[in-house]
C-alpha cells in the first residue's frame, strides 16, 4: 500500500504540474496499463486520516490495494470513514 500511495501522489503531482496531461500519458511513460494508473490515482482522494493510518501501518488488515481496485471508493470523506470503520466490525 505504501508504494502504491507514493506512486499515486507522485503521478498526481506530475498531472498538477503539467508534466503529463493524463493517466494514459503516465501509463505510457511507466509501461503500465492506463487502468492501473487511474486506479492508483484514486488513492489521492482518500481522507487524510486514512492516508495517515496507511503511512503508519495502522490500516485495517483487510484494507489492501486489491480491495481498492475491486471496490468503488466514495468521494465523500465521511462515507470513506464509514467504509473503513466497517472493516473492523
Amino acid at each position: 500500500m505504501l508504494v502504491a500511495l507514493a506512486r499515486a501522489f507522485y503521478w498526481q503531482q506530475l498531472l498538477d504540474d503539467g508534466v503529463v496531461t493524463s493517466g494514459t500519458d503516465i501509463a505510457q511513460r511507466e509501461g503500465l496499463h492506463h487502468s492501473t494508473v487511474n486506479e492508483l490515482l484514486r488513492l489521492t482522494l482518500l481522507e487524510p486520516a486514512i492516508i495517515q493510518s496507511i503511512l503508519a501501518g495502522q490500516q485495517p488488515r483487510c484494507m489492501s490495494l486489491i480491495w481498492f481496485q475491486r471496490n468503488p471508493l466514495p468521494l465523500d470523506w465521511i462515507e470513506q470513514r464509514r467504509v473503513v470503520d466497517g472493516f473492523d466490525a
